[in-house]
C-alpha cells in the first residue's frame, strides 16, 4: 500500500517548499539561518497543514543534525529525558547540535515543559516546536524566553494552485492517470489554505470506493464531485482542517447568538465528526466569560464545571453535559462588558506605562516603609457602614477613567444601581 499522498510529496528541501515567503523566500530571516547553519530553538505557531513539520525536517536535512520527534499527545517527562540523553551521546564535537521536534507542544503541561530547560539552554538540543495555540498562552514563560516564535500562515490560493499542479505533475503515481481539473473552487475552499487537507481532499476525490486500479480511467475533478465526495466520506470533518475552524465558529456565534437549535445541530456536527470535547469545552468555558459574562455570572460556573465532569465521565455520557451546557449558555442573556473592560484597561496600561501605586494603598510590612508613609491614610472598608469607604484606588493621573460600562441586562443595571449608591455620580 502507498503512502498517503500528502507523505509522498513532502518537500525536502527549501526550494521545494510552499508558502511562507515571508519566513523561507530570497533574504527571509529563517531562511538566512537556515542557509548559514546556525538556528536558535523555534517554535513554529501556525494552522495545521502550513509546513511547521516540514521545515522541521528541513532544517533538520539541512544541518545534518541528528533528529529526534516526540508528539505531545502521547509524550511525558520520561520519555523527554530519554531523548535528551540519546541527544547528548549523539552529539560529536563541532556538529550541530541535535534537533528536538516537539509536534503540539502546547499539550505539554508544565512539568513536561520544564524538563527542556536545561537541555535548550546549554545547547543540548536544538528545541523546535510546532503548535496550533499562541505560544505566550500554552508555553511556560522561561521556555518561550529562550526560543524564537515565527508565525506561518494558510497558505494562499497561488500556493495551493502550485501545490495542486505539483500533485499531478510530479507524484509518481498520480502522473500515469488521466486527471483533469475542470474546477478548482470547492478543492481550494474546502481545504482551507492547509496543504496537507488539499492533498488529502484530491486523493479522496481520484479514489474509487472499491480501491482498484483505475489506471486507465479518465477523473474529471469538478466543484459537485469534490463536495459530493466529501459529504459521502465520514472523515470528512477534519479536526485540524477547515471545517473544524469554520464549524466551531458557527458554533459559538450560534450560543453568541442566542440561537439554541443552531447551537446543539453544530454541537452534533461536531460529536459526530468526532472532535475532542475537551476543546469543545473550553470554548464553551471561553464564551461564557466573553458572551455572557455579568448578565448571567452562573454561566461560568456551568461551563466550568461542564469541562470538569468531561474528564470524570468520559464519553459517550459526556455529549449530554455539552448539550446542557449549550443549551444554557445559548438561552443566557448576554454582555461582553467585561470583555471590553479589560481590554480597554489594557491599552489604557499601554498607553501609560507603569504609573506607581499611591502610596495609601501600598503594603507596608516593615518599618522602613511604614515610615516612607506606605499605607498611611488607606481606609478599611469593613470598617465603614456597609462595607465601604470613598477613597482614591487607581493612580492619580487616571482617577477620572472608567474601564467598565454596564450594559442594559437585568443583572448589571442592578450592579450599576448599587454602584451608583456606594459612589453617586462618580
Amino acid at each position: 500500500m502507498s503512502a498517503p499522498l500528502a507523505e509522498r510529496l513532502r518537500p525536502q528541501n527549501l526550494d521545494q517548499f510552499i508558502g511562507q515567503k515571508h519566513l523561507v523566500g530570497k533574504g527571509a530571516v529563517l531562511r538566512r539561518m537556515i542557509d548559514s547553519g546556525r538556528i536558535p530553538s523555534i517554535i513554529f505557531w501556525g494552522p495545521p497543514g502550513v509546513g511547521k513539520t516540514t521545515l522541521a525536517n528541513i532544517i533538520s536535512n539541512t544541518l545534518k543534525a541528528p533528529f529526534y520527534k516526540l508528539s505531545a499527545i502521547n509524550s511525558g517527562v520520561k520519555d523527554v529525558r530519554e531523548v535528551i540523553e540519546k541527544a547528548k551521546n549523539a552529539r560529536f564535537f563541532d556538529s550541530a547540535a541535535p534537533i528536538l521536534f516537539i509536534d503540539e507542544i502546547h499539550r505539554f503541561s508544565k512539568s513536561q515543559q520544564d524538563s527542556l530547560l536545561h537541555a535548550v539552554e546549554t545547547g543540548t538540543v536544538t528545541l523546535i516546536g510546532a503548535t496550533t495555540e499562541n505560544p505566550s498562552f500554552e508555553v511556560i514563560r522561561p521556555l518561550l524566553s529562550r526560543c524564537q516564535v515565527y508565525v506561518l500562515k494558510s497558505l494562499e490560493k497561488q500556493d495551493l494552485e502550485v501545490l495542486l499542479q505539483r500533485a499531478l505533475t510530479e507524484d509518481l503515481i498520480l502522473k500515469d492517470r488521466k486527471i483533469t481539473v475542470k474546477e478548482s473552487d470547492a478543492l481550494f475552499r474546502f481545504s482551507g489554505g492547509d496543504a496537507r487537507k488539499l492533498l488529502n481532499i484530491l486523493d479522496l476525490t481520484i479514489s474509487s470506493d472499491d480501491d482498484a486500479d483505475h489506471s486507465g480511467e479518465e477523473v474529471v475533478i469538478t466543484d459537485k464531485l469534490v463536495t459530493e465526495r466529501l459529504q459521502e466520506n465520514p472523515a470528512a470533518y477534519d479536526k485540524g482542517g477547515e471545517m473544524h475552524y469554520d464549524i466551531i465558529s458557527a458554533f459559538i456565534k450560534s450560543v453568541r447568538g442566542s440561537d439554541p437549535d443552531a447551537a446543539i445541530y453544530w454541537l452534533a456536527r461536531m460529536v459526530a465528526g468526532g472532535e475532542d470535547p475537551k476543546f469543545i469545552a473550553r470554548r464553551l468555558v471561553i464564551s461564557a466569560a466573553e458572551d455572557i459574562g455579568l448578565a448571567n455570572p452562573n454561566a461560568l460556573l456551568l461551563a466550568n464545571a461542564c469541562f470538569e465532569t468531561l474528564q470524570k465521565i468520559g464519553w459517550p455520557e459526556g455529549r449530554i453535559v455539552l448539550a446542557e451546557t449549550t443549551l444554557y449558555l445559548a438561552t443566557s442573556p448576554k454582555s461582553n462588558s467585561a470583555y471590553l473592560a479589560i481590554d480597554k484597561a489594557m491599552a489604557t496600561v499601554e498607553q501609560t506605562g507603569n504609573l506607581p501605586v499611591p502610596l495609601h494603598l501600598r503594603n507596608a510590612p516593615t518599618s522602613l516603609m511604614k515610615e516612607l508613609d506606605y499605607g498611611k491614610e488607606y481606609k478599611y472598608a469593613h470598617d465603614y457602614k456597609d462595607n465601604f469607604v470613598q477613597q482614591e484606588y487607581l493612580p492619580r493621573e487616571l482617577n477620572k477613567n472608567h474601564f467598565w460600562e454596564p450594559q442594559t441586562n437585568p443583572s448589571e443595571v442592578k450592579m450599576q444601581e448599587w454602584m451608583k449608591k456606594l459612589w453617586g455620580d462618580k
